[in-house]
């Protein structure tokens, strides 16, 4: 028998108000569930991003503009400051912070290498960079010249040879015994100042580089880094007490001046931020490029997928990187670095043609701990 039509209209209500409700509530869930998602979402991403930092950096993160910046990607920072050289150690499998930023290659790389033997995930990327450099003044610029040692590069910039500089510091040269020694002309030993290499990454850059020199190459064995750092210690030793951070060796470069440090190892950036702070820098202060020298990375390592956000915005971010530059830190786009500085008056070599690397991690290790054994006698 056929069903009425009435019958078929209410059977049809019936299953429109079975299946719409049942429609309903699924979409209502997934909406629920996608609203759930996004509130966890948003959570995630204010949970602050705990690091390790080196000196370098500290007061880039402190600068209100960069915590702004952050804070606006949602990657918002809590930093501690630690030396770079321990930051290895602070790899410990389920304790570790989000992420490290450390000063140099081989600092970075025992990073890297602790996780790796921890089975933890370790990205690396460097996102600001800058070359060692002797922080020195006109007239000692001059006496090297005269003595072959260094050479103008352009005005008020100077490279200088490292291996002839290594051999007259090794050789007990006072300035008074060199050429043209009228304008400085005391009894005082012809030295770099540097920081205490123990503790220190610019005094340990020092060393890579004196050894490249007196070796004629990157020390690559134990054997000849065991013999040559024995023969540099005294480098070391002879400059008497060291500072054990990079910015006690620069103080004493700005405030005491030429007759306590003719000749100071630091980060180039350090003297460009002096200069962009200050406005300018005293009239006879230069740059002394080392002939090769090193270029210290400042290395990020992200231990986690967030984190490597981080270091991406750090790397790519226009604000970030500008804000990079004021801090004296050179970026990918050289111009924009040279051009901050013009107004200065600070000369800088825009583009480094003679760079090479420190040795690796152990050998590194090897030639500071002879060093060390050598100053502690």
């Amino acid at each position: 028998m056929a069903m009425s039509t009435a019958r078929r209209a209410v059977i049809t209500a019936v299953l429109v108000a079975v299946f719409g409700g049942a429609l309903y509530f699924a979409l209502q869930g997934q909406q629920q569930a996608r609203i759930g998602q996004q509130q966890a979402a948003d959570a995630a991403s204010t949970v602050v991003l705990k690091g390790l930092i080196a000196l370098d950096v500290e007061t880039y993160f402190k600068d209100e503009r960069v915590v702004r910046a952050l804070a606006a990607k949602k990657l918002p920072v809590s930093v501690l400051r630690v030396g770079s050289r321990d930051m290895g150690a602070k790899v410990v499998a389920g304790a570790n912070p989000d992420f490290f930023f450390q000063s140099g290659v081989v600092a970075a790389n025992q990073i890297v290498d602790a996780a790796r033997k921890a089975n933890l995930p370790a990205t690396q990327m460097a996102p600001f960079h800058t070359p060692m450099v002797i922080a020195s003044w006109e007239s000692i610029a001059r006496i090297l010249v005269t003595n072959g040692v260094a050479k103008a590069v352009s005005p008020k910039v100077y490279g200088v040879d490292m291996g002839k500089l290594t051999e007259l510091m090794l050789a007990r040269k006072r300035w008074k015994d060199l050429k043209g020694a009228a304008a400085y002309d005391v009894g005082r030993s012809v030295l770099v100042s540097t920081t205490d290499l123990r503790r220190s990454n610019s005094g340990a850059m020092y060393l890579a580089l004196t050894s490249q020199a007196l070796q004629g190459d990157i020390v690559t064995d134990r054997a000849t880094a065991q013999q040559v750092a024995l023969k540099l210690a005294e480098l070391f030793k002879r400059q008497g007490y060291q500072e054990n951070y990079v910015d006690g060796n620069f103080d004493d470069y700005v405030s005491i001046g030429i007759g306590k440090t003719p000749m100071a190892f630091i980060y180039e950036n350090q003297l460009v931020r002096y200069a962009l702070t200050k406005g300018g820098v005293g009239a006879d202060m230069v740059l002394l490029y080392p002939l090769p020298t090193i270029v210290n990375k400042v290395v990020f390592v992200a231990m986690n997928e967030r984190a490597k956000l981080l270091g991406e915005a750090l790397a790519n971010d226009a604000e970030l990187q500008a804000i990079a530059v004021e801090y004296g830190f050179r970026i990918a786009d050289t111009d924009k670095f040279v051009a901050a500085l013009k107004p200065t008056g600070l000369a800088v070599e825009p583009r480094l043609t003679q760079v090479v690397d420190p040795p690796s991690a152990e050998i590194m290790a090897e030639m500071i701990d002879t060093v060390a054994k050598e100053m502690a006698q």
